[in-house]
């Protein structure tokens, strides 16, 4: 791949990508840090794709991959306080805004794999192809997106 392919490629998808960062964080650096992790790692895996899923799926994938992985590892360092103004200059208190906000959080408690499978599912993309990005049965797509959605039903 080309820099004017991959840079064609980026436009394009920045969105998807934007997309799986924010599942993984709220925080702007850190969404920043995560996106830049994901260019990286499309670069030096473009060598690699071979076409045998669509372009859009490998992007899920790769990004995915690399949320999951700066997860696991953001766990396992020592917790960073953060400064805060405690103030939300962009908050929406309608009724709407509420209920998205609140299923974000819910939605962020969950383990990595299963945010994943969730955001995918939101994403509109069909059970086959979530099974093709995190490697995992059509069927048990199916399953994991039943309990998933009763473990949210239960959270407060």
């Amino acid at each position: 791949m080309t820099e004017k392919e991959f840079e064609k490629m980026v436009r394009e998808h920045k969105g998807t990508i934007y997309t799986v960062c924010y599942m993984f964080s709220q925080d702007t650096q850190e969404v920043a840090d995560l996106f830049q992790e994901i260019l990286i790692n499309l670069w030096k895996g473009s060598g690699t794709f071979r076409g045998e899923s669509s372009l859009n799926s490998w992007i899920w994938k790769v990004s995915l991959n690399t949320c999951i992985s700066s997860d696991r590892k953001k766990k396992r360092l020592p917790k960073k306080e953060q400064l805060s103004m405690n103030i939300n200059l962009f908050e929406d208190n309608d009724e709407g805004s509420r209920q998205s906000n609140l299923l974000r959080e819910r939605i962020s408690k969950l383990g990595p794999f299963d945010r994943a499978i969730v955001l995918l599912w939101l994403e509109n993309l069909s059970y086959e192809e979530i099974g093709q990005i995190v490697g995992i049965s059509t069927k048990n797509v199916s399953v994991r997106l039943v309990r998933i959605k009763e473990q949210l039903k239960k959270m407060h």
